[in-house]
Protein backbone atom coordinates (compact mmCIF):
# COMPACT_ATOMS: atom_id res chain seq x y z
CA UNK A 1 0.00 0.00 0.00
CA UNK A 2 1.23 3.56 -1.06
CA UNK A 3 2.45 6.07 1.38
CA UNK A 4 -0.41 8.32 -0.03
CA UNK A 5 -3.36 5.73 0.58
CA UNK A 6 -2.06 5.28 4.34
CA UNK A 7 -1.54 9.05 5.13
CA UNK A 8 -4.54 10.58 7.03
CA UNK A 9 -6.13 13.72 5.55
CA UNK A 10 -5.35 16.85 7.39
CA UNK A 11 -7.92 19.27 4.68
CA UNK A 12 -10.61 18.26 2.43
CA UNK A 13 -11.23 20.95 -0.34
CA UNK A 14 -14.86 21.32 -1.32
CA UNK A 15 -16.10 21.97 -5.15
CA UNK A 16 -19.75 23.68 -4.24
CA UNK A 17 -22.13 23.17 -7.20
CA UNK A 18 -23.76 19.80 -7.29
CA UNK A 19 -21.08 18.67 -4.45
CA UNK A 20 -21.04 20.29 -1.74
CA UNK A 21 -24.66 21.35 -1.86
CA UNK A 22 -27.34 20.53 -4.18
CA UNK A 23 -27.92 22.92 -7.81
CA UNK A 24 -25.74 26.01 -9.19
CA UNK A 25 -25.40 28.87 -7.45
CA UNK A 26 -25.25 30.98 -10.97
CA UNK A 27 -28.42 29.26 -12.12
CA UNK A 28 -29.95 28.87 -8.86
CA UNK A 29 -29.64 30.86 -5.90
CA UNK A 30 -31.80 28.41 -3.52
CA UNK A 31 -29.62 25.48 -3.73
CA UNK A 32 -29.54 23.56 -0.93
CA UNK A 33 -27.60 21.65 1.54
CA UNK A 34 -28.27 18.22 2.43
CA UNK A 35 -29.36 17.50 6.04
CA UNK A 36 -26.52 14.33 5.23
CA UNK A 37 -23.90 16.61 3.37
CA UNK A 38 -23.86 18.98 6.75
CA UNK A 39 -23.72 15.63 9.00
CA UNK A 40 -20.38 14.90 7.54
CA UNK A 41 -18.68 18.39 7.58
CA UNK A 42 -19.70 18.72 10.76
CA UNK A 43 -18.41 15.41 11.96
CA UNK A 44 -15.05 16.32 9.79
CA UNK A 45 -14.57 19.28 12.04
CA UNK A 46 -14.87 17.34 14.62
CA UNK A 47 -12.23 14.78 13.95
CA UNK A 48 -9.95 17.69 13.36
CA UNK A 49 -9.85 17.66 10.14
CA UNK A 50 -9.61 21.17 8.20
CA UNK A 51 -11.92 21.90 5.61
CA UNK A 52 -11.88 24.61 2.20
CA UNK A 53 -13.53 25.34 -0.65
CA UNK A 54 -12.32 25.70 -4.27
CA UNK A 55 -15.07 26.87 -6.71
CA UNK A 56 -15.31 28.32 -9.80
CA UNK A 57 -18.29 30.93 -8.97
CA UNK A 58 -18.15 34.51 -7.82
CA UNK A 59 -16.81 35.22 -4.27
CA UNK A 60 -19.52 37.70 -2.89
CA UNK A 61 -22.51 35.61 -3.48
CA UNK A 62 -20.88 32.28 -2.81
CA UNK A 63 -19.73 33.31 0.68
CA UNK A 64 -22.69 34.67 1.40
CA UNK A 65 -24.83 31.71 0.39
CA UNK A 66 -22.49 29.73 2.81
CA UNK A 67 -23.50 31.84 5.47
CA UNK A 68 -26.95 31.97 4.30
CA UNK A 69 -26.56 28.34 4.98
CA UNK A 70 -24.62 28.37 8.55
CA UNK A 71 -21.81 26.60 7.58
CA UNK A 72 -19.45 29.21 6.56
CA UNK A 73 -17.57 29.17 10.05
CA UNK A 74 -16.33 25.61 9.19
CA UNK A 75 -14.13 26.19 6.48
CA UNK A 76 -10.68 27.71 7.13
CA UNK A 77 -10.22 29.18 3.29
CA UNK A 78 -12.31 29.58 0.35
CA UNK A 79 -10.79 29.63 -3.41
CA UNK A 80 -13.73 31.15 -4.96
CA UNK A 81 -12.70 32.55 -9.31
CA UNK A 82 -12.57 31.23 -12.04
CA UNK A 83 -8.94 30.22 -12.29
CA UNK A 84 -8.01 26.59 -12.46
CA UNK A 85 -9.06 24.41 -9.44
CA UNK A 86 -5.54 23.07 -9.48
CA UNK A 87 -4.48 26.27 -8.71
CA UNK A 88 -6.77 27.18 -6.00
CA UNK A 89 -6.24 23.52 -4.11
CA UNK A 90 -2.39 24.53 -4.28
CA UNK A 91 -2.53 27.74 -2.67
CA UNK A 92 -4.97 26.26 0.00
CA UNK A 93 -2.13 23.64 0.35
CA UNK A 94 0.65 26.28 0.43
CA UNK A 95 -1.18 28.44 3.03
CA UNK A 96 -1.81 25.96 5.34
CA UNK A 97 1.88 24.81 4.99
CA UNK A 98 0.64 21.00 4.30
CA UNK A 99 2.12 18.41 2.26
CA UNK A 100 -0.13 17.45 -0.96
CA UNK A 101 -0.46 14.37 -0.01
CA UNK A 102 -2.55 15.15 3.18
CA UNK A 103 -4.95 17.25 0.94
CA UNK A 104 -7.87 15.77 -0.45
CA UNK A 105 -10.44 17.17 -3.25
CA UNK A 106 -13.91 16.44 -4.08
CA UNK A 107 -15.72 17.60 -6.78
CA UNK A 108 -18.90 15.99 -9.09
CA UNK A 109 -16.47 17.22 -12.37
CA UNK A 110 -14.76 13.61 -13.83
CA UNK A 111 -12.75 16.91 -15.58
CA UNK A 112 -12.02 19.20 -12.34
CA UNK A 113 -10.49 15.67 -10.79
CA UNK A 114 -8.51 14.76 -13.65
CA UNK A 115 -7.19 18.31 -14.11
CA UNK A 116 -6.05 18.59 -10.25
CA UNK A 117 -4.78 15.03 -10.42
CA UNK A 118 -2.72 16.21 -13.43
CA UNK A 119 -1.06 19.35 -12.21
CA UNK A 120 -1.02 17.83 -8.18
CA UNK A 121 -0.64 13.88 -8.61
CA UNK A 122 -0.64 13.40 -4.38
CA UNK A 123 -3.94 14.82 -4.03
CA UNK A 124 -6.58 12.38 -3.59
CA UNK A 125 -9.31 13.11 -5.46
CA UNK A 126 -13.41 11.75 -4.65
CA UNK A 127 -16.46 12.22 -6.45
CA UNK A 128 -18.98 13.94 -5.60
CA UNK A 129 -21.31 10.05 -4.93
CA UNK A 130 -18.60 9.61 -2.10
CA UNK A 131 -19.60 12.85 0.29
CA UNK A 132 -21.65 10.95 2.61
CA UNK A 133 -19.25 8.07 3.02
CA UNK A 134 -16.22 10.05 3.62
CA UNK A 135 -16.12 9.74 7.34
CA UNK A 136 -16.54 5.84 6.50
CA UNK A 137 -13.35 6.10 4.80
CA UNK A 138 -10.12 5.13 7.34
CA UNK A 139 -7.86 8.25 5.91
CA UNK A 140 -10.74 10.34 7.35
CA UNK A 141 -11.17 8.67 10.89
CA UNK A 142 -7.64 9.49 13.26
CA UNK A 143 -7.38 6.71 15.69
CA UNK A 144 -8.03 8.99 18.14
CA UNK A 145 -9.97 11.93 19.14
CA UNK A 146 -7.90 14.40 21.19
CA UNK A 147 -8.65 17.65 23.23
CA UNK A 148 -7.31 19.49 20.37
CA UNK A 149 -9.13 17.76 17.77
CA UNK A 150 -12.62 19.74 18.16
CA UNK A 151 -10.41 22.91 18.31
CA UNK A 152 -8.26 22.30 15.21
CA UNK A 153 -10.08 25.16 12.94
CA UNK A 154 -9.94 27.66 15.39
CA UNK A 155 -6.29 27.29 15.89
CA UNK A 156 -5.74 27.60 12.16
CA UNK A 157 -8.12 30.44 11.69
CA UNK A 158 -6.47 32.28 14.24
CA UNK A 159 -3.29 31.38 12.63
CA UNK A 160 -4.63 33.23 9.29
CA UNK A 161 -5.12 36.03 11.06
CA UNK A 162 -1.64 36.02 13.16
CA UNK A 163 -0.21 36.14 8.98
CA UNK A 164 -2.36 38.63 8.08
CA UNK A 165 -1.05 41.09 10.86
CA UNK A 166 2.71 39.72 10.58
CA UNK A 167 2.61 40.62 6.88
CA UNK A 168 1.37 44.00 7.63
CA UNK A 169 3.94 44.55 10.64
CA UNK A 170 6.52 47.06 9.92
CA UNK A 171 9.39 46.13 12.35
CA UNK A 172 11.81 43.19 13.08
CA UNK A 173 10.28 39.71 13.44
CA UNK A 174 11.75 39.78 17.10
CA UNK A 175 9.80 43.09 18.01
CA UNK A 176 6.64 41.03 16.30
CA UNK A 177 6.78 38.11 18.31
CA UNK A 178 7.12 39.95 21.48
CA UNK A 179 3.95 41.98 20.54
CA UNK A 180 1.92 37.99 20.58
CA UNK A 181 2.51 37.69 24.03
CA UNK A 182 3.55 34.28 23.52
CA UNK A 183 3.68 31.23 26.53
CA UNK A 184 5.33 28.27 26.27
CA UNK A 185 4.50 25.81 28.47
CA UNK A 186 6.30 22.02 29.05
CA UNK A 187 4.64 19.70 31.28
CA UNK A 188 4.53 16.33 32.07
CA UNK A 189 2.10 14.21 29.97
CA UNK A 190 -0.15 13.02 32.08
CA UNK A 191 -3.31 9.95 30.92
CA UNK A 192 -5.18 12.76 29.11
CA UNK A 193 -2.35 13.78 27.14
CA UNK A 194 -1.41 10.84 25.46
CA UNK A 195 -3.41 10.90 23.03
CA UNK A 196 -2.11 14.23 21.93
CA UNK A 197 1.14 12.89 22.06
CA UNK A 198 0.60 10.26 19.92
CA UNK A 199 -1.66 12.19 17.43
CA UNK A 200 1.98 14.58 17.08
CA UNK A 201 4.20 11.92 16.54
CA UNK A 202 1.82 10.91 13.52
CA UNK A 203 0.71 14.38 12.10
CA UNK A 204 4.25 15.80 12.39
CA UNK A 205 6.69 15.15 9.55
CA UNK A 206 8.72 18.37 8.68
CA UNK A 207 9.29 18.97 12.63
CA UNK A 208 9.72 15.53 13.45
CA UNK A 209 13.25 14.20 14.52
CA UNK A 210 13.12 10.72 13.81
CA UNK A 211 9.58 9.80 11.73
CA UNK A 212 9.12 7.26 14.48
CA UNK A 213 5.78 6.48 15.55
CA UNK A 214 5.11 5.82 19.18
CA UNK A 215 2.14 3.55 20.10
CA UNK A 216 -0.46 3.88 23.04
CA UNK A 217 0.68 0.69 24.22
CA UNK A 218 4.42 2.23 24.30
CA UNK A 219 3.46 5.63 25.94
CA UNK A 220 1.69 4.10 28.78
CA UNK A 221 4.41 2.41 29.48
CA UNK A 222 7.04 4.74 29.48
CA UNK A 223 4.44 7.21 31.71
CA UNK A 224 5.27 5.07 34.53
CA UNK A 225 8.79 4.57 34.10
CA UNK A 226 11.20 6.34 36.11
CA UNK A 227 13.53 6.44 34.19
CA UNK A 228 11.69 8.41 30.93
CA UNK A 229 10.11 11.60 30.69
CA UNK A 230 7.25 11.85 28.39
CA UNK A 231 6.70 15.49 28.29
CA UNK A 232 4.26 18.17 26.17
CA UNK A 233 4.73 21.25 24.91
CA UNK A 234 1.48 23.86 24.72
CA UNK A 235 1.72 27.49 22.85
CA UNK A 236 -0.76 30.17 23.64
CA UNK A 237 -0.51 34.02 22.46
CA UNK A 238 -3.49 36.46 22.20
CA UNK A 239 -5.02 35.39 19.27
CA UNK A 240 -5.65 32.29 21.49
CA UNK A 241 -4.42 28.45 21.83
CA UNK A 242 -2.32 26.42 19.28
CA UNK A 243 -3.46 23.69 21.24
CA UNK A 244 -0.39 21.07 21.50
CA UNK A 245 2.67 22.08 19.39
CA UNK A 246 5.44 19.73 20.88
CA UNK A 247 6.51 16.41 22.48
CA UNK A 248 9.82 15.16 24.00
CA UNK A 249 10.59 11.58 25.06
CA UNK A 250 13.74 12.01 27.17
CA UNK A 251 15.67 9.23 28.76
CA UNK A 252 17.32 10.19 31.42
CA UNK A 253 20.77 8.53 32.71
CA UNK A 254 23.53 9.94 35.63
CA UNK A 255 25.66 11.12 32.94
CA UNK A 256 23.87 10.89 29.48
CA UNK A 257 20.03 12.28 28.80
CA UNK A 258 18.88 10.43 25.68
CA UNK A 259 16.21 12.74 23.81
CA UNK A 260 14.65 9.73 21.61
CA UNK A 261 12.03 12.05 20.11
CA UNK A 262 11.27 15.28 19.69
CA UNK A 263 8.70 16.52 17.42
CA UNK A 264 7.28 20.00 17.04
CA UNK A 265 3.72 21.43 15.29
CA UNK A 266 4.97 23.12 11.59
CA UNK A 267 2.73 25.49 12.62
CA UNK A 268 5.07 26.81 15.34
CA UNK A 269 8.17 26.76 12.92
CA UNK A 270 8.47 30.36 12.91
CA UNK A 271 8.20 31.40 16.77
CA UNK A 272 11.71 29.52 17.13
CA UNK A 273 9.94 27.15 19.43
CA UNK A 274 12.24 24.23 18.81
CA UNK A 275 14.91 26.09 19.46
CA UNK A 276 13.86 27.08 22.69
CA UNK A 277 12.88 23.46 23.67
CA UNK A 278 16.24 22.20 22.88
CA UNK A 279 17.93 25.32 24.86
CA UNK A 280 15.55 24.65 27.66
CA UNK A 281 16.79 21.24 27.74
CA UNK A 282 20.37 21.66 27.95
CA UNK A 283 20.41 24.34 30.74
CA UNK A 284 18.71 21.50 33.03
CA UNK A 285 21.02 18.66 31.25
CA UNK A 286 24.00 21.45 32.26
CA UNK A 287 22.34 21.44 35.82
CA UNK A 288 23.39 18.14 36.42
CA UNK A 289 26.66 17.80 34.46
CA UNK A 290 25.01 15.45 31.72
CA UNK A 291 25.84 15.29 28.53
CA UNK A 292 22.91 15.23 26.06
CA UNK A 293 22.35 12.60 22.98
CA UNK A 294 19.76 13.01 20.65
CA UNK A 295 18.61 10.30 17.91
CA UNK A 296 17.80 12.01 14.22
CA UNK A 297 16.85 10.08 10.88
CA UNK A 298 16.51 11.71 8.21
CA UNK A 299 13.52 11.48 6.18
CA UNK A 300 12.42 13.73 2.99
CA UNK A 301 11.13 16.20 5.01
CA UNK A 302 12.96 16.67 8.04
CA UNK A 303 15.38 18.84 6.90
CA UNK A 304 14.28 21.95 9.34
CA UNK A 305 14.59 19.93 12.35
CA UNK A 306 18.49 18.76 11.35
CA UNK A 307 18.97 22.51 11.03
CA UNK A 308 17.55 23.11 14.55
CA UNK A 309 19.33 20.40 15.98
CA UNK A 310 22.82 21.80 14.97
CA UNK A 311 21.75 25.47 15.09
CA UNK A 312 21.36 24.61 19.15
CA UNK A 313 25.12 23.11 19.45
CA UNK A 314 24.56 19.43 18.31
CA UNK A 315 27.30 17.75 16.73
CA UNK A 316 28.84 14.33 15.37
CA UNK A 317 31.35 14.31 18.13
CA UNK A 318 32.68 10.54 19.15
CA UNK A 319 32.11 10.97 22.78
CA UNK A 320 32.83 8.37 25.61
CA UNK A 321 29.36 9.09 26.62
CA UNK A 322 27.68 7.19 23.96
CA UNK A 323 28.85 4.28 25.04
CA UNK A 324 26.61 4.22 28.00
CA UNK A 325 23.60 3.69 25.49
CA UNK A 326 22.36 0.69 23.49
CA UNK A 327 22.64 0.70 20.25
CA UNK A 328 19.67 2.64 17.88
CA UNK A 329 16.16 0.00 17.78
CA UNK A 330 15.41 1.73 14.37
CA UNK A 331 17.96 1.95 11.09
CA UNK A 332 19.03 4.64 9.97
CA UNK A 333 18.81 6.73 13.31
CA UNK A 334 21.91 8.59 14.14
CA UNK A 335 22.95 10.28 17.36
CA UNK A 336 23.68 13.58 17.23
CA UNK A 337 26.16 14.97 20.70
CA UNK A 338 25.84 18.23 22.62
CA UNK A 339 28.24 19.04 25.67
CA UNK A 340 25.23 20.82 27.56
CA UNK A 341 25.87 24.20 28.82
CA UNK A 342 23.24 26.93 30.54
CA UNK A 343 21.37 29.09 28.13
CA UNK A 344 20.17 32.37 28.17
CA UNK A 345 16.26 32.38 28.68
CA UNK A 346 14.20 33.40 25.35
CA UNK A 347 13.67 37.16 24.68
CA UNK A 348 10.55 36.58 23.04
CA UNK A 349 8.29 34.43 25.06
CA UNK A 350 7.57 33.46 28.37
CA UNK A 351 8.74 30.00 29.53
CA UNK A 352 7.12 27.95 32.34
CA UNK A 353 8.99 24.18 33.14
CA UNK A 354 9.03 21.39 35.11
CA UNK A 355 12.52 21.17 36.35
CA UNK A 356 14.11 18.17 35.31
CA UNK A 357 17.16 18.58 36.91
CA UNK A 358 15.42 17.88 40.44
CA UNK A 359 13.41 14.67 41.67
CA UNK A 360 10.20 16.48 42.31
CA UNK A 361 8.09 18.49 39.66
CA UNK A 362 8.98 22.31 40.36
CA UNK A 363 7.59 24.81 38.19
CA UNK A 364 10.08 27.09 36.24
CA UNK A 365 9.10 30.47 35.07
CA UNK A 366 11.41 32.75 32.64
CA UNK A 367 10.01 35.71 30.72
CA UNK A 368 11.16 37.60 27.56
Amino acid sequence: MSEKATTMVKCLVWDLDNTLWQGTLLEDGEVRLADEIRQVVVELDARGILQAVASKNDYEPTWARLEELGIAEYFVLAEVGWGPKSDSVRSIADRLNFAHRTIAFIDDQPAERAEVQFHLPEIRCYPAEQATTLTTLPEFTPAARTVDSGKRRAMYQANLRRDAERAEFSGPDEAFLRSLDLELRILRATEVELSRVEELTLRTSQMNATGVHYSDETLRRLLVDEGHDVLVATLTDRFGGHGAIGVLLLERRPTVWHLKLLATSCRVVSFGVGTVILNWLAGEAAAVGAHLLADFRRTDRNRMMEIAYRFAGFDDRNCDCRRSLPAAEVDGVERLHLLADRRDPPSTMRLITPGLATPALQEQTSAG
